[in-house]
């Protein structure tokens, strides 16, 4: 018996021998070094940010591949509708392109776990008839071609008979909305989350209503007997929504776009025009003393006083920057009047607050919690931090920190806090007013063709299709 099972396995292992086992899909991106993803261009997935390449969907990617210790080697292929042939014939291991999952995608790819969920929304311009449904459509529609959107309209077709539109191979969602608010067309449908983005740049867009229910995004891999990648993915997204790091993704780059404001919005492009120009030496000046983006620096000055030279609280501070005559003592600065000294004081100021910051904390948390401070005081910072890591939060990253300065304001919790009471509220709103200004600056300062408060535009900051 021992001897026949012996022989059975040096038979095995001689055949084996004779035909190694061709490595997985994962050990050959281990052995290739490279970890290959298609994704698209666009403010929900993949462009050049201040910093370098960002979106939900590369910081996702890269730290996949850094989980894999490979390189990360994106792709984009010329029109969405290319991104899903790509993955079935072989020229990229998986997609991360903020796929919706449908049905028919099931058939074709094979999705590793959800994690967004958005619903897809009609879109017109304010001055368009509002329709409320798609039997009251007066005018073009238009979506991009492949995409989830003509999917469910292909399937609305037998309840609105009537209903047409136009599929576009050349534009992605982003230039649709834009065509949409240039009164080209007349109609798009795009996705929730692209559109609490671009609301901000194009505040006349407004959601008519959803034309289906809340649906995931996932990443996309070829349907293959080889789940080895597959499995890895799994862990991965396991791993980060175990860990807060999927949370704190989707905060940084959704967190502070959830509020609409139009009045608002419009109120700051026409302040970018009229208000801003003015004071951009001085902010430039003062972000190179500091080493900080002299963006960030206007948009905390815009949040403090919406760049009035001469603006007072009812608490006494003054300024640009909103400081106290002993704060700019302290900064070595005696008038706080003069812009100069305001945006010098303000700049020095959010400095003093991020070194205060332990050095672990990484970017972008360190400049997000040193902004509460600065909105707060690093007393009662520190008092929500240390109640967010008492039930269980990280007090290293914002998007827990946030949930918890709130309870600064509730006698339960700020009579056990070293430093009492704080209208808690207030800085988790400063600081998502602040990101929104900032990004929408960025936005306005790197277009090609700057925009005005009547014709705003997206840039073209983004790498060529």
């Amino acid at each position: 018996m021992c001897r026949t099972l012996l022989l059975i396995l040096c038979s095995a292992l001689l055949t084996s021998c004779g035909k190694p086992r061709p490595p997985t899909i994962l050990e050959a991106i281990k052995h290739s070094g490279e970890l290959i993803v298609v994704t698209r261009n666009s403010a929900t997935t993949y462009y050049e940010g201040p910093q370098g390449m960002t979106g939900l969907e590369y910081d996702l990617a890269k730290l996949f591949a850094d989980r894999l210790g490979v390189d990360l080697r994106i792709i984009v292929p010329r029109s969405f509708a290319d991104v899903l042939p790509t993955i079935i014939n072989g020229e990229a291991h998986l997609a991360a392109a903020a796929l919706t999952v449908t049905d028919e995608r099931q058939q074709r790819v094979r999705f590793g776990p959800p994690y967004q969920a958005i619903t897809p929304q009609l879109i017109y311009r304010i001055g368009t008839e509002v329709p409320r449904n798609l039997d009251e459509l007066n005018g073009q529609l238009e979506v991009v071609k492949g995409s989830s959107h003509a999917e469910r309209l292909r399937e609305l077709k037998e309840e609105y008979p009537n209903l047409s539109w136009t599929e576009n191979d050349a534009l992605e969602s982003e230039q649709l909305l834009d065509l949409v608010w240039e009164q080209v067309i007349d109609y798009t449908i795009a996705n929730s989350n692209e559109v609490s983005i671009l609301q901000r740049y194009y505040p006349e867009l407004r959601v008519a209503f959803s034309i289906n229910s809340p649906k995931s995004l996932a990443w996309a891999l070829p349907r293959t007997e080889d789940s080895s990648l597959y499995d890895e993915v799994v862990k991965f997204f396991q791993a980060n929504h175990a860990d807060g790091t999927l949370a704190q993704l989707l905060d940084r780059h959704y967190g502070h776009v959830q509020d609409f404001d139009y009045v608002g919005t419009r109120r700051y492009l026409a302040h970018i025009e009229s208000r801003l120009p003015e004071y951009t030496p001085t902010f430039r000046k003062a972000a190179q003393e500091t080493g900080m983006d002299w963006r960030m620096l206007a948009a905390i000055g815009y949040q403090e006083s919406h760049w009035n030279a001469k603006a007072q609280s009812p608490t006494g501070v003054r300024g640009i920057m909103m400081l106290t005559l002993d704060t700019m003592r302290q900064l070595g600065l005696t008038e706080r009047l003069t812009p100069e000294n305001s945006i010098l004081g303000g700049a020095r100021y959010i400095n003093l607050m991020k070194g205060k910051i332990p050095e672990r904390i990484p970017e972008p948390d360190r400049t997000w919690l040193a902004l509460a401070a600065y909105n707060i005081g690093f007393g009662h910072l520190e008092d929500a931090r240390i109640l967010t890591q008492a039930q269980g939060g990280d007090p290293d990253k914002w998007v827990d920190v946030q949930k918890h300065l709130p309870l600064l304001s509730e006698k339960k919790w700020y009579q056990k806090a070293r430093h009492g009471y704080a209208r808690g509220r207030e800085p988790v709103r400063y600081v998502e007013n602040v990101r929104s200004y900032y990004d929408i600056l960025v936005w306005y300062t790197e277009s090609d063709t700057p925009p005005t408060a009547e014709m705003p535009r997206i840039p073209n900051i983004l790498p060529a299709l």
